[in-house]
């Protein structure tokens, strides 16, 4: 433990649209923000190559370009950008504690959290060469299904959302193939009779993903077995989307701050505000609806105008 406590009117916990948004908003009231990047700097959006459906990017831009402008916008109003992570918190008090990297005490006013949430994958070699190439498989069929239009593609997933996403990509693409793990879908009866009844999309129950095929770049197939017939087979795909679920990075606030079973943050409906006074939500850590760039930079903005109005009414 450090023996320096430094005291922080404003401090935002994670990078990313969500966590440099409110450091605009909050460097701009005079809070004199400080903000930890985290383990991930610039969050998810790192990991995107093409962003064309954030307003005022007439040409996209990619996810790392436009994490960097956010945060030397957010410098230019004298924002404090910082590296390290959230290691430890304690919101038992009036003054919210929080420690970087496991040396670093900080007693905070308020605190904004922004660490978002971790998309799950299957693990694959092939899956993650591809995902890191940004050659075809991703998280987020709203985010990238524009790019393969017309094209075919698989998806991999059981729930809501595997459902919505597969039918979001049935608008766009010639054809999409479900790979559902198990033998029934985890969906709701609605969902699941939504994509059955859809004419393009091809459900196979029961199957495992095997492996990402390609040229090293792009995505061609995707390499799948039957686990009913023990069958081996390809299917031609360029795009490869996982819709298995994804973790919101809280696991540090869960005896303080009320989650839901998921993990993600409950905040009160319209505001970022979180069960502990003084500290808020932003992002994805709350979100499990949307996940879009603009949303978590909406509620970026929201978070910081609370921490504001908490500030003075403190005063």
């Amino acid at each position: 433990m450090s023996d320096t406590i430094e005291k922080i009117k404003c401090l935002i916990i994670g990078s990313g649209p969500a966590g440099y948004t409110a450091a605009i908003y909050a460097a701009r009231a005079n809070m004199n923000p400080i903000l930890y990047q985290g383990m991930q700097p610039g969050g998810q959006l790192t990991t995107t190559n093409e962003v064309e459906n954030f307003p005022g990017y007439v040409d996209g831009v990619t996810g790392p370009e436009m994490m960097i402008q956010l945060q030397e916008q957010a410098k230019r109003f004298g924002a404090d950008i910082r590296d390290g992570w959230a290691t430890k918190v304690d919101f038992s008090g009036d003054i919210h504690k929080v420690w970087i990297n496991d040396t670093i005490e900080l007693h905070c006013e308020t605190v904004i959290i922004s660490t978002g949430a971790t998309a799950k994958y299957l693990g694959l070699p092939s899956e993650q060469h591809y995902l890191q190439m940004g050659g075809g498989v991703s998280a987020c069929a709203v985010c990238d299904g524009f790019f393969y239009r017309n094209q075919e593609v698989v998806i991999v997933g059981a729930g809501d959302s595997a459902c919505e996403e597969a039918h979001y990509l049935s608008k766009l693409c010639k054809k999409v193939t479900m790979l559902v793990r198990s033998e029934k879908f985890r969906a709701s009866k609605i969902m699941e009779d939504r994509v059955r009844k859809t004419e393009n999309i091809e459900i196979l129950m029961n199957h495992d993903t095997i492996e990402v095929l390609g040229d090293q770049n792009v995505v061609h197939a995707i390499k799948a077995m039957n686990k009913t017939t023990g069958e081996v087979f390809e299917i031609p795909a360029t795009g490869f989307f996982v819709a298995i679920g994804h973790k919101p990075n809280t696991d540090i606030f869960k005896d303080y701050i009320t989650l839901d079973e998921t993990g993600y943050i409950i905040n009160t409906p319209g505001t970022s505000n979180t069960n502990v006074a003084g500290v808020f939500v932003a992002g994805d850590a709350a979100d499990h609806v949307y996940r879009q760039a603009i949303t978590a930079a909406g509620t970026g903005c929201m978070a910081a105008l609370d921490a504001e109005r908490y500030l003075a009414s403190k005063e």
